[in-house]
This record gives C-alpha cells, sequence and structure tokens, in this order.
C-alpha cells in the first residue's frame, strides 16, 4: 500500500434521498487540503459490514470483494474542521457508489492523503474581481461549500453567488447550511462579501426557485437579473462544477456572454474535470 493511503472511520452518514447522501469520516493528523480540492476514496466492500451480512458464503463475491476500489470525491468540509466531509451520488450497478451507500458508522475507508485539483481561490492573480460566481449541479455543489467555510473567501469578494440547480426540491440538499452561512462566516470578518443563493429545479414547478438549466438561465440573463449583478470580464470569476453536460453547456454559455477561460491566473471561468 502507498505510503499516502491512510484508513479512516465513518463517524456520521446523512441520507438526503435514495439516491444521495453524504458521510463524514475521520481526519488524520497529517492531512491538508486547500478548500475547493478534491481527494481519491478506496472501499474494500469486504470490510464494509453490510456487505459482509449480505454477501457471506458466495465464493464468487467474497473473490471480487477483496479488490479495493477508488473514486475522486471532492470535499465538503472547512480545510479547518477536524473531520472530514464528503457529498456522495448513488450510480446503480457503480462499482464504488453502489457499495459506498451501504456505509455505517464504524466502517473503515481508505483515503489517499494526497490532495489534487485547481478548482481553487488560489489559481487567480491578484488584484481580485468583486464578484464570484459558483454555479453547481448535483453533488458538484462541494467545493463550494468548503470554499464558502474558508473565512478568506468572506474577505476576497464583495458579492458571492451560489446558483445550485438540482432535479428535484428534495435533491437541493445542505440548504439550511447554506442559508446559514453568512451568518455563521460572514460575521467573523470585516465587511464580508453578501452571500446571494439562487436555488434551482428542473423537473417540478417549485414557488421560489428558477426552473431552466443554467446555460439558458445565463444567456436569457435571468440569473443575472435574480442576483442583481451583472457578469462583467472585469469584476467577475466564475466556478463551475457537476454534471459534465452541464460544466461544458454553461462554459459555452459564458464564453458566449463575453467571458473567458482562467488560464496561468488570468481569466473568468474555472473548471474541474475530474469525471
Amino acid at each position: 500500500m502507498s505510503d499516502n493511503i491512510q484508513t479512516v472511520t465513518v463517524l456520521s452518514k446523512t441520507t438526503w434521498t435514495p439516491n444521495l447522501f453524504s458521510f463524514t469520516v475521520s481526519r488524520p493528523d497529517s492531512f491538508k487540503f486547500t478548500a475547493g480540492q478534491f481527494v481519491r476514496l478506496g472501499v474494500n466492500p469486504s470490510q464494509l459490514k453490510y456487505y459482509q451480512q449480505t454477501e457471506a458464503g458466495d465464493e464468487t463475491a467474497d473473490t471480487a470483494l477483496n479488490e479495493d476500489v477508488f473514486r475522486a470525491y471532492s470535499i465538503v468540509s472547512s480545510p479547518f474542521d477536524e473531520v472530514i466531509e464528503f457529498f456522495s451520488i448513488v450510480i446503480p450497478e457503480g462499482a464504488f457508489t453502489s457499495q459506498l451507500q451501504h456505509l455505517q458508522v464504524g466502517d473503515e475507508l481508505l483515503l489517499n492523503t494526497m490532495p489534487f485539483g485547481f478548482l481553487t481561490l488560489a489559481r487567480y492573480q491578484k488584484p481580485l474581481p468583486k464578484d464570484l460566481w459558483l454555479l453547481a449541479t448535483g453533488t458538484g455543489l462541494a467545493p463550494f461549500l468548503s470554499m464558502l467555510q474558508d473565512l478568506k473567501t468572506w474577505e476576497d469578494y464583495e458579492h458571492i453567488v451560489l446558483a445550485y440547480s438540482a432535479r428535484s426540491l428534495d435533491e437541493l440538499a445542505y440548504v439550511e447550511k447554506i442559508e446559514s452561512l453568512q451568518e455563521d462566516f460572514g460575521t467573523l470578518v470585516d465587511n464580508p462579501a453578501k452571500l446571494i443563493f439562487i436555488p434551482i429545479v428542473t423537473r417540478e414547478p417549485v414557488e421560489g426557485t428558477l426552473s431552466e438549466r443554467l446555460p439558458k438561465l445565463l444567456l436569457e440573463g435571468t440569473l443575472q437579473e435574480s442576483a442583481g449583478i451583472a457578469l462583467d470580464i472585469d469584476t467577475t470569476h466564475v466556478m463551475l462544477c457537476g454534471n459534465p453536460d452541464m460544466v461544458e453547456d454553461t462554459k459555452e454559455a459564458l464564453k458566449t456572454l463575453g467571458l473567458v477561460m482562467n488560464r496561468r491566473g488570468e481569466g473568468n471561468i474555472a473548471v474541474e474535470n475530474y469525471w
């Protein structure tokens, strides 16, 4: 086993829907990361309590269950939290999440303590513009929650727009946490950014939420109108995380509006590619 691989213990689990759940694990003392980064989590199904109970006696299953499976996961928690939190979707028949969904407190997972990814605010050169737009679908919310639990984010911007899109209202996870962020973190710094939260539900009518996909909302100007802020090439950073189709289509919509990809710290649009 690599020196970077450590065993962590599941401390808690929250089920949002049958296909969405969050969980926390113990944090190794030496583990450090920057808000927005991701890590690789590993599972050996033979070590999960659920599979020990259900697969016993099946020789074929027992052989398959002895192999470790790793996947990339963005971190929900702050870089300063004592535990590490993750937000996961269940992929039917997936080699990883179909097993991970049965996690129980006390189960052990494998953590590669080498963080990855460049979807961080550190990638932008100074001085920073005044507006930060965080556009997410589904579990792509995770890195943005981590950023919003870092005081520096509140110090560096004037406005933070978090647009979070899900298919149904029950899939809009962490809403209470999002709504408490301004009070929990904004009050800890002088002249904090103003957080503007825009929930989006695309497959059912929900009062008080937008209903179209992010690219359309941007091109029609609806998202900017809801935020009360323009997307200006000189004043805006935009970060995208979520479904690959959303990321690609939204990126193109933003480019149509005049924004440019971030390169070597310059530019507006930043995305993460770990799918």
